[in-house]
């Protein structure tokens, strides 16, 4: 039987919050308020890190740039992100993990909050062919069609990480009962109701809050970046 691991990626598989760096690029290039924009990143970022953020709003605060320029620019610009930020972030330790799951034949799959614009060209570099995560809507299903500024469905963020997760396997003709192992490897203490889910939940370069539960719950800990 195949098992299934299941992989946050920022400050997990990556040093790095690609979304937040996907922000601070935008600043540095000029494709948005620099101030304004910088300084509402870090509030959202400091919100996500303490465990109060308003996903709604910080959709709309993230996605808003996406929806002002076409698809051919911003894909330009993440190219350039993807190579100023992205691949130096790309760690052998990560990638070790991957093909460790890989190797074992496992049905492997990154659920991450970030946006899928973001994210998909990061999955690509690191070889996972699959990726949950927050689907920016366009005004069009045809390719480069324009970005809305709005999200489609349920945002991969806490619960909502579950609920996408069924609906991916279901699209695979799965359901959790088909894996005699699970994993998750996450960071973040927000991702507790997915750790939570599967049977072998691993705490991955964990911030405190989840270092704590971990503990507590005797949970591993994986310290991928040391």
């Amino acid at each position: 039987m195949t098992n299934l691991a299941l992989f946050d990626l920022d400050h997990t598989l990556l040093p790095i919050d690609s979304d937040k760096e996907w922000g601070r690029f935008l600043v540095r290039i000029g494709a948005v308020d620099g101030p304004a924009y910088t300084k509402a990143n870090e509030a959202f970022y400091q919100d996500y890190s303490t465990g109060n953020l308003d996903m709604p709003a910080y959709l709309r605060f993230c996605l808003a740039p996406l929806a002002q320029y076409t698809r051919d620019q911003l894909d330009t610009w993440h190219a350039q992100y993807m190579k100023a930020i992205i691949e130096p972030a790309i760690r052998a330790e990560a990638i070790a993990l991957l093909n460790k799951h890989r190797i074992a034949g496992d049905l492997c799959c990154i659920v991450s909050a970030t946006n899928t614009f973001v994210t998909t060209p990061i999955a690509h570099a690191l070889g996972i062919k699959h990726l949950i995560g927050t689907r920016p809507a366009t005004m069009g299903d045809y390719p480069n069609a324009r970005y809305t500024g709005n999200y489609i469905g349920t945002p991969s963020f806490r619960e909502g990480k579950i609920s996408c997760t069924e609906t991916w396997l279901k699209t695979l003709g799965k359901t959790w009962g088909d894996f005699e192992h699970s994993f998750f490897y996450s960071d973040s203490a927000n991702d507790v109701p997915l750790m939570e889910k599967v049977t072998h939940p691993v705490a991955t370069n964990p911030d405190e809050p989840l270092r704590a539960i971990a503990l507590a719950r005797r949970w591993p800990i994986l310290e991928l970046f040391t």
